[in-house]
């Protein structure tokens, strides 16, 4: 086929094509020119919207509803299209309403209480969501939990960040008419979601993390465990990016295609794959770095294009990343508690709430008035499966919050499909929205 304009698709190593182009896409900026050339489409927005010689012919443009009910459109976004022929002149996005609630909600809870609400906004990377929620709590209390904490909630963030990229690659595939790779990368995540039941109990809904501490350690032989779904991981990866990556129909709809430049993704407060597409390096594991991510080594892939490709091959990269992190996660890792020691903390444990008065009294006062937090405010943020996940919360001393807002990755995203889609092609919106990789739960708290 020859090489692909994208650095990070090309020269790829004959033992992992996917590894290669994750290599090579690393803090990078992708080449403008190669052999593999577009078969067709538009250069630039002045040609997509240039007069065409029958214009004349036209007299007004067709209009249509894109969603809810279409099924790349998740049940509930809604695009209002304005048509000239296939090409896209305008676009009203409406992501739709799911009437979660979840903020208001958060404020009848316990702090503890509203981690199995967390596992419902981004619910295919739910771990992220319940670890970014406790460590706000945490910021708020003053508090730092035991280093094997620590280890363990970076291990089920990066297994949830998997989850979250390998269902965006798989869906786009499929919607693209590629069901074997759509297979792959769902029965990749099928691996990491059984591993996640082993560690928590459940496959989504997790509610893994406490205020303090964790549900409870990993399970006996989880090492050895990882290792056999990496392996099977690695291989089923390897199996899709050689049906993808340089597959000649997948790149034409790919490369070139909902391209957003870096200063229109940053001024429009994209993060995460979305914004590091476009050559931005931000993610927050590394410019505010949080739990002990200072401690391992790790790349963050970057492409320049801000394309549905570039946004592809990001996702690839950061999967190998993710496996990067966990094992060096699994290497450090040291025994000890989970949990911090402070009862008006934590629960205490069951045979000190059944033989003395003072362990009674501690559970009681949790469960029923919650872990009290001192009045003020605290913003905490991790790096979620799709960008910047924040949990703004204001706390009155009780042991409920008094107001929480969500900052959550995709709702800034979906600001930009728009500009992504207008002058395109009508068949062009549902490889774009895939690679945005919206989850409904969290737009609509």
């Amino acid at each position: 086929m020859g090489n692909s304009p994208h650095n990070a698709a090309s020269n790829q190593a004959s033992h992992h094509p996917a590894a290669a182009s994750a290599e090579r896409l690393v803090k990078v900026a992708v080449s403008p020119a190669a052999p593999l050339a577009k078969v067709s489409g538009p250069n630039s927005d002045a040609e997509k919207l240039a007069p065409k010689v029958d214009d004349h012919l036209h007299s007004e443009y067709m209009q249509i509803a894109m969603g809810p009910s279409h099924p790349a459109t998740h049940g509930t976004m809604q695009m209002l299209l304005t048509l000239d022929g296939e090409t896209v002149i305008d676009a009203d996005v409406k992501i739709g309403y799911l009437h979660r609630g979840f903020e208001k909600m958060a404020e009848v809870m316990t702090y503890n209480q509203v981690i199995p609400y967390t596992d419902r906004l981004n619910y295919v990377s739910p771990l992220c969501n319940n670890v970014g929620w406790v460590l706000a709590v945490e910021k708020a209390l003053g508090i730092d939990v035991p280093r094997r904490c620590k280890w363990i909630r970076m291990i089920v963030c990066e297994l949830s960040r998997m989850s979250d990229h390998l269902t965006s690659i798989g869906a786009g595939a499929l919607e693209l008419g590629g069901f074997t790779p759509f297979l792959y990368c769902i029965q990749a995540r099928e691996e990491v979601w059984d591993v996640t039941e082993e560690i928590t109990g459940a496959r989504l809904t997790t509610s893994y993390t406490r205020v303090g501490g964790l549900r409870h350690d990993l399970p006996e032989g989880f090492a050895e465990r990882y290792a056999g779904m990496k392996a099977y991981i690695l291989k089923l990866l390897k199996d899709a990016d050689a049906l993808l990556t340089r597959n000649r129909i997948f790149y034409d709809r790919m490369a070139g295609v909902g391209v957003i430049d870096a200063d229109t993704a940053v001024s429009l407060g994209f993060t995460g794959v979305c914004l590091r597409s476009t050559g931005v390096d931000y993610d927050v594991r590394t410019y505010a770095p949080y739990l002990i991510y200072k401690e391992v080594d790790f790349d963050v892939p970057v492409g320049a294009k801000g394309d549905n490709y570039d946004r592809y091959l990001c996702r690839v990269a950061e999967i190998h990343q993710a496996l990067r992190i966990i094992d060096q996660c699994i290497e450090k890792i040291e025994p000890g508690p989970v949990n911090v020691d402070d009862w008006t903390v934590v629960l205490p444990p069951k045979e000190a709430v059944y033989n003395t008065i003072e362990g009674m009294i501690a559970h009681f006062k949790i469960i029923m008035e919650g872990v009290k937090v001192p009045p003020g405010e605290v913003y905490g943020y991790i790096e979620g499966g799709n960008g910047e996940l924040g949990y703004y919360i204001v706390s009155d001393g009780s042991g409920r919050p008094w107001r929480v807002k969500v900052r959550p990755p995709c709702f800034a995203v979906m600001q930009g499909l728009r500009q992504m889609i207008v002058g395109g092609n009508l068949a062009d919106i549902v490889p774009t929205f895939d690679t945005l990789n919206m989850i409904g739960g969290e737009i609509d708290r």
